[in-house]
């Protein structure tokens, strides 16, 4: 028996792990690492889980490619050679823009997905880029990219301070987080309660994270951005506003929110007049106090102007930037700091001319892509860790539209409803064969903090995630070869870049040198290396002495305290102050203005989280199926009486129809239902989640309609009919 300390990789909450293993190297015990100075011990099902999905029997061990109607285990160096043809005639006969690459989730997670899908992009050389970032989160990058000038400059709550917390569509009991890093959510939010704050709650659903909460309000889905709104205009009309960090646009936000009053809001987003105005003083009241919203507010018809008003909210009652408020992490391996202001619409999508953001294309019109004829149309497809047709909108339409594809590659560790439709699967090994650091999400921790798990196993004769990636890039690039020799290029270039920096730490240093001091026994732990080193707290910055070395000696992983204040630093705007009224916002009220008065549908979709789920991904593991992590449309008990509903009903959308088992919960507000998206595994060859198959969410939401400056995907408040199935 022997004893692995580990960071889990299966959500946001970067807990760490104490794993047990047998002489046979199986996971024997998954406990939470009680010595991690941020997760201190706690553990969810996921993490519990962590065994059984690592060995899952159904995950592909070996490379797969497709003859016919056949999939044929190969050696690596034969899948490799089938990809380099494959891809390179695509390019001999329709050029690099008929390529495509999706990213999925679980790319989070990995060192490979944040340190390798960049050289992949740029190896490609299209702008074809799609990812779950377009079903999930764009809205806040998009809104902090214009604020803030840097679209990764996320402020989180910062929850071990704050005296008040106003939550919106945010269940973190069920999701652990999201763009907000907190190992034991719960606790955080008990401990706002227990030192006297106060946790409300606002979501269409009484959620576990509502019942935890000292005050729950329901809301119609979708009209987060009225209420929002409206606390600015009661901030602003009752003398409540205290604005602490420099800015521009204070009298354009005041004008922008002088339609948005309780009282014209109240009716179409269910919340009384005089409970708003409360929260309004309560924020202002509160000696600190944070707005966070997350999916549920994102993925809606206005989700950028939701984001972008959290964070005015934030600014106008003087808690942007301060303890406990809401902070900027400032992570200890960050990756390169942007040159220039963000903005968006650089380029535009083939088929319906949608803007980019934040280098990528909405998946929402990835189909469009994918059938629309003419030049350009997509012909190479790769994937990375990604299942969009269950989990992007119209996901049925992704696939039959990728039969359209002459050459699809994919690294996955499933044969899934995405990657059947590939030509080679590339799977990636197990995470206990895999190095872990979380460059991601450690930039939106609640707390500074830094932790390295290597490779708990060795790999044998296959290659890691990153040189899978790596090659793969090299092969794109035509340059197939040692995937070092990327590594070795990235790290010259990124030390050059440095040595040339004013004021860098390294100005004026030799190259070389530098390289020679670095360590490590991969590509990934010599960049790691290199970006601990040139981070804030690194030697080479003169922030501290962290390297890898240190954390290599610290495996329970470092506490690096508590966030601070970064602004102006932090900014990137061409002013250098917080831009409260970015014209693009300003462009989009005149839609929501408009939209105030449309007659609300008689009952409308939302998505819901999963405590023992993350997507599609997880349902092959027997420990996590079952129990409330099934796949049920969720209806209050009056709308099942009212539309004379039993077990089951027929749910008809714009795009598509479902017959679902009902969940009759008077959790649920009236004239709304919910659906889990991630399932419809009938078929599968994963033998567990076809067992337990459930239904395709994305059959319901419609690819034609996204949250415009964004271009995100509309999962939340889709007008849908529910009647008795027959």
């Amino acid at each position: 028996m022997k004893t692995a300390l580990r960071t889990c990789p299966l959500c946001e909450a970067v807990c760490g792990l104490t794993l047990t293993l047998d002489d046979d190297n199986h996971i024997t015990s998954v406990k939470g690492d009680r010595d991690d100075p941020f997760s201190k011990g706690f553990i969810c099902p996921k993490g519990a889980s962590f065994g059984h999905l690592d060995e899952d029997p159904d995950r592909l061990s070996a490379p797969l490619i497709r003859r016919g109607d056949e999939w044929v285990t190969v050696s690596w160096d034969e899948a490799f050679a089938a990809v380099a043809a494959g891809l390179g005639k695509v390019i001999a006969e329709h050029g690099r823009k008929s390529l495509a690459l999706y990213v999925g989730n679980p790319n989070a997670h990995t060192v490979a997905g944040a340190l390798y899908n960049t050289p992949l992009i740029r190896a490609l050389g299209t702008r074809n880029i799609f990812s779950a970032s377009t079903a999930d989160q764009m809205p806040k990058h998009v809104s902090s990219g214009l604020m803030f000038g840097d679209p990764v400059a996320i402020p989180v709550p910062d929850l071990d301070r704050t005296d008040y917390l106003l939550m919106l569509g945010a269940n973190p009991l069920e999701s652990n987080g999201s763009l907000c890093t907190a190992p034991d959510f719960p606790g955080r939010l008990k401990a706002i309660r227990k030192r006297g704050g106060k946790v409300v709650v606002v979501d269409p659903r009484l959620t576990r994270t509502a019942k935890l909460a000292d005050e729950h309000i329901f809301v119609k889905p979708g009209t987060d951005a009225y209420l929002l709104f409206a606390i600015v205009h009661t901030l602003f009309t009752e003398g409540l506003t205290t604005v602490d960090v420099a800015s521009n646009g204070l009298d354009e936000v005041r004008s922008a929110a002088t339609p948005f009053t309780p009282e014209a809001v109240a009716a179409r987003t269910g919340v009384p007049a005089d409970v708003i105005v409360r929260i309004a003083h309560e924020l202002a009241a509160a000696p600190t106090a944070a707005v966070y919203a997350r999916i549920g507010t994102c993925t809606a018809e206005f989700g950028t102007l939701a984001q972008w008003l959290v964070d005015v909210i934030n600014v106008l009652t003087g808690n942007m930037d301060r303890p406990g408020g809401v902070m900027f992490a400032n992570p200890a391996a960050p990756g390169p700091r942007r040159t220039r202001a963000f903005t968006t619409g650089r380029w535009t999508s083939r088929a319906r001319q949608l803007p980019e953001a934040f280098g990528e294309l909405p998946v929402a019109t990835l189909a469009d892509e994918l059938e629309t004829p003419g030049d350009g149309q997509v012909r190479g497809l790769v994937t990375v860790a990604g299942n969009p047709v269950l989990s992007a909108p119209s996901g049925p339409r992704i696939g039959s539209a990728l039969s359209n594809v002459e050459f699809m590659v994919s690294v996955d560790r499933y044969l899934n409803e995405t990657t059947e439709h590939a030509n080679v699967i590339l799977p990636p090994p197990p995470s206990t064969q895999s190095s872990h650091y979380d460059f991601a999400l450690l930039g939106f921790a609640v707390r500074n903090y830094a932790r390295y798990s290597p490779p708990m196993l060795p790999l044998g004769d296959r290659p890691s995630e990153a040189d899978i990636l790596a090659r793969l890039s090299m092969i794109a690039a035509g340059q197939d070869g040692d995937p070092m020799l990327l590594d070795e290029m990235i790290i010259d270039q990124t030390l050059r870049a440095a040595v040339g920096a004013k004021g860098s730490g390294v100005e004026g240093r030799e190259v070389g040198d530098l390289r020679a001091d670095l360590q490590g026994n991969s590509g990934v732990e010599l960049r790691l290396d290199m970006m601990l080193r040139l981070g804030p707290y690194g030697e080479w910055s003169g922030g501290g002495n962290l390297s890898l070395q240190t954390l290599l000696d610290n495996p329970h992983g470092l506490d690096l305290g508590p966030l601070e204040s970064q602004l102006p630093g932090r900014l990137l705007t061409e002013s250098g102050r917080v831009e409260l009224a970015p014209a693009k916002m300003l462009d989009d009220v005149t839609r929501l203005r408009e939209s105030l008065e449309r007659a609300p549908a008689d009952i409308v979709l939302i998505g819901r989280r999963q405590l023992r789920s993350n997507n599609s991904w997880m349902h092959n593991v027997s420990t996590l199926v079952g129990g409330s992590n099934k796949c049920t449309l969720q209806i209050n008990p009056l709308d099942m009486e009212r539309l004379g509903l039993t077990d089951s009903a027929t749910v008809k959308s714009a795009a598509g129809e479902l017959i679902v088992p009902l969940e009759p919960t008077d959790t649920i507000m009236p004239g709304v239902v919910s659906l889990p998206h991630g399932w419809g595994h009938s078929g599968s060859t994963q033998r567990v989640a076809a067992a337990h198959a459930g239904v395709n969410a994305n059959a319901l939401t419609d690819d034609a309609v996204v949250d415009v400056p964004s271009g995100n995907a509309v999962f939340n408040g889709v007008p849908v009919t529910v009647s008795p199935v027959g």
